[in-house]
């Protein structure tokens, strides 16, 4: 029973495909602005995981850029962090706070992101928090 009663209280966890698969669902009526946005977001996401750990020049470049985007809080142009947050009904504050945590466990796991563990391995550093 306790068991039960402290899961209600711990975070979901899904797979960023899995939650980018939302926004793509035959049902969703997202126009090809939102559509955009989402490929933005996604992308930067994608970069922030799988270059967390680059030792490559090119590869700490596309992390930097992509962390510099995720946490800003420039909202000047359309296609800033917040703004495609908001346009997606999605809490910025709340995905950088993912991020974060992610970045933190799998630093405490030897900083291996999801991209270095074996082919078919489910990994909970591949995973956000939503």
């Amino acid at each position: 029973m306790r068991q039960s009663v402290v899961s209600l209280f711990e975070p979901d966890t899904l797979l960023p495909s899995q939650f980018f698969a939302h926004f793509r669902g035959r049902g969703s009526a997202t126009r090809g602005e939102k559509r955009l946005m989402l490929a933005v977001l996604e992308d930067a996401v994608d970069c922030y995981q799988k270059f967390a750990f680059e030792r490559e020049p090119r590869g700490r470049d596309l992390f930097a850029e992509a962390e510099e985007w995720l946490f800003s809080s420039d909202n000047s142009w359309v296609f800033a962090y917040e703004n495609i947050c908001h346009t997606l009904e999605l809490n910025a504050d709340y995905l950088r706070r993912g991020l974060q945590e992610w970045r933190q466990r799998a630093r405490v796991q030897g900083g291996r992101p999801a991209s270095s563990a074996e082919p078919g391995v489910n990994t909970e550093a591949s995973q956000i928090a939503v």
